[in-house]
């Protein structure tokens, strides 16, 4: 009988299927959770600490109103009370669930065909950030433990973490940890803060609208902001809309609503006002109290409708004369007491953040010619003064006219009304070039000051903010007036940290009798029928001066009325001339812009210490800066007016 089992001894019975099946399952069960002891092991030795899940760390804000107290910009993070889901309509959490994670009710804190998704993206795009596919869960974990960094190990403690706040928590729970957590640009943490910030209005009275419109930058808040990118934030909030009818969560007929009601939005950040005045006193801020421990609430000087008017001005002036080479410009505008109630550092911010109120130094031209003037009226001169416009010759250097033509005898008023560079240059040499630069420095010009014969003509370079505080003795009756954009600092709680009228010293005067009254009627007559013409204002009593340098690079219009004073600079950042763009032209047409939508809102007086009786002028609205020139306490300032809210379609 042959032997069954062979020379190999037994064989073993071929496994059927369901054994084949059970045997390679516990075989890939074992390996698996081998995998996942390792996978635990290796990424969870370092993740941070889940016991300060309810700890809110962040940098204090810091608020800036306006003289009224408008909100001019919050600086810093932005926290409000959490808000409780059940008080929220039922679509702003939809609207969050249907773009970002339809999946969240279901999955068990990840969601396997998204990460497989994601996986095969990276793995075919070698060099780029990492791509998410992150559920709701994945994401509140990042922004509660981790730091934003794209690489495989935060993903794998991001799973983790995941895991473990859906084993923790409920989905209501977890859905509301992440909407009062998530972050929505501009400072704004939570949907309350975010509510407030862009429509200010409370989370639980948000439309459809508005939290598609929240919901949408989560993509990305500073690409899709409201305010930053109009159009791109509403194009992704019709891709939320229409994943909320998708999901149930709304019905076609509130989608079509939803179109029919524009979303308005905060006016102040609609609109960015004060972006540069912003930047320069939040630079100050800490040098006067420190850094911030707590939200802070600082007053400013500014005044919101003044200033929206003055951005408007430059930003027209500048696109009006881009023709002749004019890339740039800048405005200030002071009261008599050096407070800064205008303050624009460029055409357009979003272009370029570079603040050429105070950073930019340029040559100020003739602009710099009543330092000259001042001085001679100082030592003995009048008005009246005879001079003769002739070539002139000082050292090696022979000044020319601006239309290379001589006029002959003439007074000194004529002389600066026509800016005649002759003139101007032989009496800087007859004062002495030293007790001009005294005089400058006198009245608020900080920059360096050479002594060079040009200096006359202005080969002096300054700041918008330098030449608005050296004019401004001659509008507030002779006293200096540092320019300053900061009256008091508070806690939140109300605590004064900082008050700029305390220990403030008496007005220091720096120009007298007769040489003010002398030096304004002359800068009248630069108004009046001299180079600056265009900056006329019917019914106010204006003087100032225009001032263009060699080669056309830089123009100005410095002028002023009683007690209020307004510097204009155009030209270019690379410093290359425009074509033919002199004070009167451009500088001059922003200043009368700017001017005319200013002066209404101000208490103005005719300039003090004048000879010529300025024309009657209307009855304008209330500005405490009248009391600068007569030292009575003028009326309460009537509240600013809000500019008009941007209405965003999809």
């Amino acid at each position: 009988m042959a032997n069954a089992q062979g020379p190999r001894g037994p064989q073993k019975a071929a496994r059927t299927p369901a054994q084949a099946v059970i045997y390679w399952g516990a075989v890939v069960g074992v390996w698996g959770l081998i995998f996942l002891v390792a996978f635990f092991a290796v990424f969870a030795v370092d993740l941070p600490d889940t016991s300060k899940l309810y700890d809110v760390k962040r940098q204090p804000s810091i608020s800036y109103l306006d003289r009224s107290g408008a909100l001019v910009a919050v600086r810093g993070s932005q926290f409000a009370p959490p808000v409780d889901l059940d008080k929220l309509p039922k679509y702003v959490p939809a609207a969050f669930v249907a773009i970002e994670d339809r999946w969240f009710y279901w999955h068990p804190g990840f969601n396997p065909w998204g990460m497989l998704r994601s996986g095969i993206y990276n793995a075919t795009h070698n060099g780029g950030p990492l791509r998410g596919g992150s559920t709701i869960t994945q994401q509140l974990a990042r922004n509660l433990f981790l730091t934003p960094n794209q690489n495989y190990r935060r993903k794998a403690q991001e799973l983790i973490l995941a895991i473990w706040l859906e084993a923790k928590f409920s989905k209501k729970e977890i859905l509301a940890l992440y909407l009062n957590r998530v972050y929505f640009g501009a400072g704004a943490y939570g949907i309350e803060a975010a509510a407030q910030r862009y429509f200010g209005k409370p989370a639980s009275q948000l439309t459809i609208g508005e939290s598609a419109l929240l919901a949408g930058m989560m993509k990305g808040p500073s690409r899709y902001s409201p305010v930053s990118s109009t159009d791109r934030a509403a194009r992704r909030a019709t891709v939320v809309l229409d994943e909320m009818v998708r999901t149930r969560a709304i019905t076609p007929d509130q989608r079509a609503e939803a179109f029919r009601t524009p979303v308005r939005v905060n006016p102040v950040l609609a609109n960015q006002r004060a972006q540069y005045f912003t930047d320069w006193v939040d630079d100050q801020v800490r040098s006067l109290v420190g850094e911030p421990t707590e939200d802070l609430v600082v007053e400013t000087t500014l005044d919101l409708p003044i200033q929206a008017a003055a951005e408007q001005s430059l930003s027209r002036g500048v696109t009006a004369a881009a023709g002749q080479g004019v890339q740039q410009g800048a405005l200030v505008a002071i009261d008599g007491e050096g407070r800064i109630r205008a303050y624009v550092g460029g055409a357009r911010y979003a272009d370029s953040q570079f603040d050429r109120a105070t950073m930019a130094q340029r040559q100020a031209g003739s602009a710099f010619k009543p330092f000259v003037y001042l001085t001679a009226m100082e030592q003995g001169r009048t008005p009246a003064t005879p001079v003769v416009d002739e070539p002139v010759k000082i050292g090696d250097w022979e000044p020319k006219n601006y239309t290379n033509k001589y006029l002959g005898p003439m007074t000194l008023e004529t002389a600066l009304a026509q800016s005649i560079n002759t003139v101007a240059a032989r009496l800087a040499n007859e004062v002495g070039t030293g007790n001009v630069a005294s005089t400058a420095r006198r009245l608020g010009i900080t920059s360096r000051i050479q002594l060079d014969p040009s200096m006359a003509l202005g080969a002096v370079e300054v700041s918008p903010l330098d030449m608005a505080q050296a004019y401004a003795p001659f509008a507030n009756g002779g006293f200096l007036a540092h320019g300053y954009g900061i009256e008091r600092i508070r806690t939140a709680s109300g605590k004064v940290l900082y008050d700029h009228g305390v220990d403030k010293p008496e007005r220091k005067p720096v120009i007298g009798s007769p040489a003010l009254q002398y030096m304004n009627q002359m800068m009248r007559q630069v108004i009046a029928s001299g180079t600056g013409t265009r900056a006329r204002v019917p019914g106010f009593d204006i003087a100032g001066k225009t001032g263009t340098t060699s080669d056309y690079r830089d123009a100005w219009f410095v002028g002023y009325t009683g007690g209020f004073v307004t510097a204009v600079w155009v030209g270019r950042d690379d410093n290359t001339p425009m074509k033919r763009v002199t004070g009167g032209g451009a500088p001059a047409g922003v200043w009368h812009d700017f001017m005319t939508a200013a002066l209404p809102r101000l208490r103005t007086q005719a300039i003090p210490g004048g000879t010529v009786t300025p024309p009657p002028v209307e009855a304008p609205a209330p500005d405490p800066i009248g009391d600068l020139l007569s030292g009575n306490p003028a009326p309460a300032e009537a509240p600013a007016e809000k500019p008009k809210a941007e209405d965003i379609p999809f």
